[in-house]
């Protein structure tokens, strides 16, 4: 929204420390890339915690870094190479990118016989014959191992690659289905069977990227569905999808996700977001009634890998004006299942938040809450967003992002004093006890 041996790592290309709430110190540049050491995986779920294979607790501080909308590729690489973008991201501390994907990528590839677009038709499909050209040869420029018959799940396994060389975990996130920028209530992707949200298509789309991501030796999970939301277009699609957004609906498809993932790939943790734009998520970690029915929420449910299963939320509050008020919100909404007098005791890792990366909102209520909110609560978080700029969104080209970490060619941070005060120290204090 702007709203893991050896000859897995010899069939990829090629790792942010490892994030330990209980933390096991150690030169993170002194790991033997070849050692199988780092991620140590596959991540499972304990409790409120994410554990490696060690035992030991895994954090996520991290980034979004999107690649769901128009031309379906991982967004800036018109401007700098992958290796200098992932150099920033590891640069500050982080370990962790939550990369997004459309669902419409993977059905443009079943639709083509199993073979991928490449990048120059994916460019010039989404940018016009005049500037598609001109931001492929930009794109091959900075990272010349590209070419125009380049796909594009190539470049996200070149993205990934270079991630997994710097030790930080992938998360993929399923965006949106139809390519475009997310998110609204009337943008037909809103919820399952809405317009251009197939539940169908959706779940091959889930089993397909995890069933390709197990060459990425650091993609340690995948969520299901980027801001569920009502789907209040009037389109018949929608009007019929409308009466299955509740929490018995919620449930249905979202174990029919999870198993689609873990038939494909069962190491990988699975993330469950919520209602409302994934700002809530009360009524699992409450183990109230899903209505209209009576089910509860049940790890068992999930049979085979109960302990895969992660929450994750959303939050753009930012507008408060207390934090405690802030703080109470977010515990109802799902993160007191982070405490141990919870009935469910569940990792939940805020996956978006974010705000203007001007020269004072940080300093705000929001900012500096969620700043000392999430490390005290040693809850995994990624960052909206990494992005200075994007190839195309709402039909502008190289559009402006405010919100962006990076500047709009992606060059340096867009508030370097927001990044020493309070993002670095955010990252510091999440990885460590």
């Amino acid at each position: 929204m702007h709203h893991f041996g050896m000859m897995r790592l010899l069939r990829f290309i090629g790792l942010a420390g490892l994030a330990v709430a209980n933390p096991v110190t150690f030169d993170v540049d002194s790991v033997d890339s070849t050692s199988a050491a780092w991620p140590n995986g596959p991540l499972v779920t304990s409790g409120r915690w994410i554990h490696d294979a060690a035992g030991s607790n895994v954090t996520y501080a991290g980034a979004n870094w999107p690649g769901a909308a128009d031309t379906m590729l991982p967004e800036g690489l018109q401007f700098q190479s992958i290796d200098a973008i992932v150099d920033k991201i590891k640069g500050i501390g982080m370990n962790a990118v939550r990369l997004t994907y459309a669902i419409q990528m993977i059905d443009e590839i079943y639709d083509n016989g199993g073979k991928d677009v490449t990048i120059e038709k994916a460019l010039t499909q989404a940018l016009g014959v005049t500037n598609g050209p001109k931001v492929l040869a930009q794109i091959i420029k900075n990272n010349p191992s590209f070419s125009a018959s380049t796909t594009r799940l190539q470049v996200f396994d070149a993205v990934a690659a270079s991630l997994n060389k710097a030790h930080i975990y992938v998360h993929l996130d399923n965006h949106i289905s139809k390519a475009e920028w997310c998110c609204s209530t009337t943008d037909g992707n809103a919820w399952w069977g809405d317009t251009d949200f197939d539940t169908t298509k959706w779940a091959r789309g889930l089993s397909y990227m995890a069933t390709h991501g197990k060459a990425w030796p650091n993609l340690v999970s995948m969520s299901l569905r980027n801001e569920p939301r009502s789907p209040d277009d009037k389109s018949a699609a929608a009007t019929a999808s409308k009466k299955t957004y509740n929490w018995q609906g919620w449930y249905k498809f979202v174990r029919q996700g999870a198993d689609a993932i873990h038939q494909a790939n069962p190491d990988v943790l699975i993330f469950l977001s919520g209602l409302g734009y994934d700002t809530d998520l009360s009524a699992v970690t409450k183990g109230s009634a899903l209505s209209p029915g009576n089910d509860r929420f049940s790890l068992s449910d999930f049979s085979g890998y109960s302990n895969k299963i992660v929450l994750e939320l959303h939050n753009y509050q930012n507008s408060a004006s207390s934090c405690s008020s802030l703080e109470s919100g977010l515990t109802n909404a799902g993160f007191s299942a982070m405490s141990s007098g919870s009935g469910l005791q569940i990792p939940v890792v805020m996956t978006e938040f974010g705000f203007m990366m001007d020269a004072s909102t940080y300093k705000g209520v929001y900012a500096t809450c969620l700043a000392k909110f999430l490390p005290n609560l040693h809850a995994g978080w990624t960052i909206w967003v990494l992005s200075g700029s994007y190839y195309i969104r709402s039909g502008k080209q190289d559009f402006e992002e405010t919100w962006g970490l990076l500047n709009h060619d992606w060059s340096a941070w867009r508030n370097p004093t927001y990044v020493k005060e309070q993002l670095e120290p955010m990252i510091k204090a999440t990885l460590s006890a």
